[in-house]
């Protein structure tokens, strides 16, 4: 799925729709967080959407270099689901195709090393 949500953020950039480029690069850093966990740890992973949060939880954290941690970081606002309109709007002026080019480079960058630690 992690990698279905990153196709999804390619499309998002094709078409223009750069809130959801964001989100969906949040989503598959999320959900390739938490396979990760479910593997290491054998269980269920936490009902929470921050990614930081999940690093720890799964251990990974203290092992990503700073460059990682900025994309954590750069990510972590972009879950939007929950979101009121407002926050969307600052959100989504805040973003162009420039940012999320790096956007993507960058979650894809993350995500397989997430993977490679499996």
């Amino acid at each position: 799925m992690s990698d279905y949500d990153f196709e999804t953020a390619l499309a998002m950039q094709e078409t223009g729709r750069f809130l959801y480029v964001g989100f969906m690069c949040h989503q598959s850093v999320e959900k390739i967080l938490k396979a990760y966990f479910s593997a290491v740890k054998q269980e269920t992973p936490p009902y929470i959407h921050s990614l930081s949060r999940l690093a720890e939880k799964s251990e990974l954290l203290p092992r990503m270099n700073e460059e990682q941690l900025e994309v954590v970081d750069k990510l972590e606002p972009l879950n939007i689901e929950a979101r009121y309109p407002s926050y969307k709007e600052n959100l989504m002026r805040s973003l162009n195709k420039n940012k999320c080019d790096i956007l993507l480079t960058e979650t894809k960058a993350l995500t397989e090393w997430i993977k490679q630690q499996l």
